[in-house]
């Protein structure tokens, strides 16, 4: 078989995995879940191997262990997290009557400037506005319909990562089975570089999380702002996605400030803790804890997060960059293979210098 038909091969698999994963979005989430919790764990089951356990043993304790941590540190946020939406659930009509009372001189401004036409029109763009975010977030929620099923999500995430970390050694050597004897070294090699990248970047996006919701609760809370905590926990949390935690959580805090305080100082402060954050963040924290584990430029990354949220919506969200780190590590494993290929070289003989610019010894620049 000629390297174009096994290329052929490769494109059709793919786009077949692709399309499949398309059509099953709605019912991912678990199984994406369970996924990346075995892969979690699966240092620490094989941690509790060397100690002696059996690998089943080893995954119902680890499991078991995991489920504890997680319900304790339910149990210690649920009543903070109670206390602050019966406070918000209080507040809210002040709430209303406030940014009434802010809207309505805005709106008889723009009457006046614009006439009834041109407030009907503005009303329209605004209508216009909000459904295209209702669809959004719709598209969002109903791409993550597991998400929806709680029951769903919290019964079949642990069975699916009991049976994947059970197995997991096991499913791990079956595969290398199966790779092309030619390719087998090379495809090892990149794995290796993609599980590396995975590590790092999990490993340390997680402790940029816990960091970022333990300073932005902190701080929102001695700044005044109610429902502080909440909010800070919440921004840290959904850190993991880049760029999407401060987002959201700016945007909420700033909102609740402007209608809670009457001074345009405490407004300030309340950004600047989100300003601050953001500078920790991209200076600090992500150089020294994730370093250059996913190596792709921002806008990539926001691409990626769009496009996993217009594809795969609530999931594809979650899992956008570390699937762009691993097409990240495919890519410049292409490129490497394509600047030593013919294509690139021109017929010019590997062995022959050729300089940063790609000038070979017969290019008008080379030497």
């Amino acid at each position: 078989m000629t390297q174009g038909k096994r290329s052929i091969i490769w494109a059709i698999g793919l786009a077949a995995l692709l399309l499949a994963l398309y059509a099953l979005s709605e019912v991912l989430l678990p199984f994406v879940a369970g996924m990346a919790l075995a892969y979690l764990l699966d240092p620490v089951v094989d941690r509790s191997e060397k100690m002696g356990l059996s690998r089943t043993a080893g995954t119902v304790f680890v499991l078991i262990l995991a489920t504890v941590l997680a319900i304790g540190a339910f149990l210690l946020l649920v009543p903070v997290v109670h206390a602050q939406l019966l406070l918000l659930i209080e507040a809210l009509p002040s709430y209303i009557a406030r940014l009434e009372a802010f809207a309505r001189p805005l709106m008889e401004h723009v009457r006046d400037q614009a006439g009834e036409n041109g407030l009907e029109g503005a009303s329209g763009m605004i209508g216009q506005a909000v459904a295209w975010a209702g669809k959004v977030l719709g598209r969002l929620i109903s791409g993550g319909a597991a998400l929806a099923n709680l029951a769903s999500l919290l019964f079949i995430t642990p069975i699916v990562a009991f049976y994947l970390l059970r197995d997991w050694d096991r499913m791990v050597e079956t595969i290398d089975g199966w790779l092309p004897l030619a390719q087998a070294e090379s495809i090892r090699e990149q794995v290796g570089k993609i599980d590396r990248t995975l590590a790092a970047f999990v490993r340390g996006q997680g402790m940029v999380c816990l960091i970022l919701g333990i300073f932005y609760g902190v701080s929102l809370s001695l700044s005044g702002l109610q429902f502080g905590l909440v909010i800070g926990i919440f921004s840290g949390l959904i850190s993991f996605v880049p760029f999407v935690g401060a987002l959201m959580g700016g945007i909420l805090s700033i909102g609740l400030a402007f209608l809670q305080f009457d001074a345009w100082t405490s407004v300030a402060v309340v950004a600047g803790i989100y300003a601050v954050g953001q500078i920790l963040e991209g200076n600090v924290l992500t150089p020294n804890l994730v370093g250059g584990a996913v190596d792709l430029h921002p806008v990539w990354i926001i691409f990626a997060l769009l496009a996993g949220g217009a594809m795969f919506g609530f999931v594809g969200v979650l899992i956008a960059v570390p699937v762009a780190a691993v097409a990240g590590v495919l890519a410049r494993f292409g490129l490497e293979r394509y600047l030593d290929s013919p294509l690139h070289r021109h017929g010019i003989p590997p062995s022959d210098d050729v300089d940063e610019r790609g000038a070979g010894p017969n290019s008008p620049s080379g030497k």
